[in-house]
């Protein structure tokens, strides 16, 4: 059974929504991916439009995006494990997409290797060569806003 789910999105002066995003991202991040606090969180989280995904009201994800010159950079997507492959990251990443290409920009994103086909499957393409970000393989993708 497919249980209810929402994305919605907000900034870092909705402080309850934000530190449910915090959490998440540590959980995920700083816990399974033994990513560095200081990196995780950065300067650019009170510029960032940020998103929770919610299934039946408990927060399981979340993601965020901002400007950056001519382009729009999606970042920090993370889903619980125990969410995943079961349609609610793809949900996320289309109410961040719908949102992000409302801009006009093309967007772009550093991808997690095991994430690319995720990626792929929603119509990013693969740049550049493989790079490590806080110790974790990932490439540049790329969306063309049309």
């Amino acid at each position: 059974m497919k249980l209810n789910s929402n994305v919605y999105s907000f900034r870092t002066n909705d402080i309850a929504s934000f530190e449910k995003a915090r959490h998440i991202r540590e959980k995920v991040f700083i816990v399974e991916q033994n990513v560095d606090r200081d990196e995780e969180f950065d300067d650019y989280e009170d510029e960032s439009i940020h998103y929770l995904l919610e299934v039946d009201g408990e927060p399981v994800g979340t993601a965020r995006w901002r400007h950056i010159g001519d382009q729009v950079k999606l970042e920090r997507f993370a889903v619980y494990l125990s969410h995943r492959n079961q349609g609610y990251g793809l949900n996320l990443l289309n109410q961040v997409m719908k949102d992000a290409l409302e801009t006009g920009k093309d967007l772009f994103m550093h991808a997690q290797v095991k994430a690319l086909s995720f990626y792929e499957r929603r119509g990013f393409k693969k740049v550049g060569e493989q790079f490590l970000e806080c110790d974790i393989e990932h490439f540049k993708m790329v969306f063309k806003n049309k």
